[in-house]
């Protein structure tokens, strides 16, 4: 018996049309500059500011108390201010010769740093490359530069004037000597450092030593060499106001040497400020560039 087959069909079975689902781009949420910009960069801002200012302000006030009784040695901050207070707001007036605001004084002595502190960092970099390219001489002159590197600024005054007859040329001397150690140093070592890969990498392609020199060695060393410098900027630094001192002349440090012969503590102190100021600016300066020349490698 022939029995009629029946076609059926399931709805799972078939296909049910193709829909396609319509993308909507939902609106951006609006940046705000305010939380997205300012504030994040104003609550950095205050993390590295509020910190000091409440220490300074704690020190300034512990000085006031110690310093304001009568018969007190030393200035108190509020003396300080009514005494020298021509010195803090007016650093670069003139009325003399020799009568001029701590602005041009400390401007004088940035020359003569900046000139000492120059050839050191050229002939610091120049030898510390050479000695870090040979053990021997590694090995052989580095006891005899951690032994002159611990001679005191002033201790080569008198040599210095001795050879050069001149308190100008003698500063900057004092300048160059006491900051090239450790530019020699560190550059030494970094030289030392670099990896043997980029020396074989260099004898491949055949660079010349001077092209190893700019293309190798420097890159290589700069963590190294911005260390030396920073510490040498600040040698220099603390030279220049040590020797003005004894040379005379317009510089800070003269500054401070007559205001002691004159009696006026108050001048003194806002000498020492200006001081610590400029060579902060002056280590932040080196950082700086070391940072932007390392790509960071090198740590503040």
């Amino acid at each position: 018996m022939n029995v009629p087959l029946v076609k059926t069909t399931s709805p799972l079975l078939t296909s049910a049309p193709v829909t396609t689902a319509e993308v909507v781009a939902l609106p951006k949420p609006p940046r705000s500059f305010m939380a997205n910009t300012l504030l994040p960069n104003l609550r950095a801002l205050a993390e590295r500011v509020i910190p000091p200012v409440i220490m300074l302000v704690l020190i300034f006030g512990v000085w006031q108390l110690l310093c304001m009784k009568p018969g007190a040695t030393l200035p108190s901050p509020s003396r300080i201010w009514t005494e020298s207070k021509d010195l803090i707001v007016d650093p670069f007036f003139v009325t003399g010769p020799q009568d001029i605001g701590l602005g041009w004084r400390v401007l004088t002595s940035l020359q003569r740093v900046a000139v000492g502190f120059g050839l050191a960092g050229v002939v610091g970099v120049l030898v510390g490359a050479i000695i870090g390219q040979s053990i021997w001489a590694m090995r052989g002159l580095d006891p005899i530069f951690q032994v002159m590197r611990t001679v005191p600024p002033l201790a080569w005054l008198p040599i210095s004037l001795a050879a050069f007859r001149d308190s100008n040329p003698s500063a900057i001397f004092v300048i160059f000597i006491t900051s090239i150690w450790p530019i020699i140093i560190n550059t030494a070592v970094g030289i030392r450092n670099i990896p043997q890969d980029y020396r074989n990498v260099a004898a491949v392609v055949r660079l010349n030593p001077l092209e190893f020199f700019w293309k190798i060695m420097i890159p290589s060393a700069a963590p190294y060499i911005f260390t030396g410098l920073r510490i040498g900027i600040g040698l220099a630094w603390l030279a220049i106001v040590a020797a003005e001192m004894l040379t005379g002349g317009v510089g800070i440090g003269f500054f401070i040497w007559d205001a002691w012969n004159s009696s006026r503590l108050p001048d003194i102190f806002v000498a020492l400020a200006y001081i610590g100021g400029v060579g902060f600016i002056l280590d932040r300066i080196v950082a700086a560039v070391g940072n932007i020349a390392t790509r960071g490698a090198q740590a503040n």
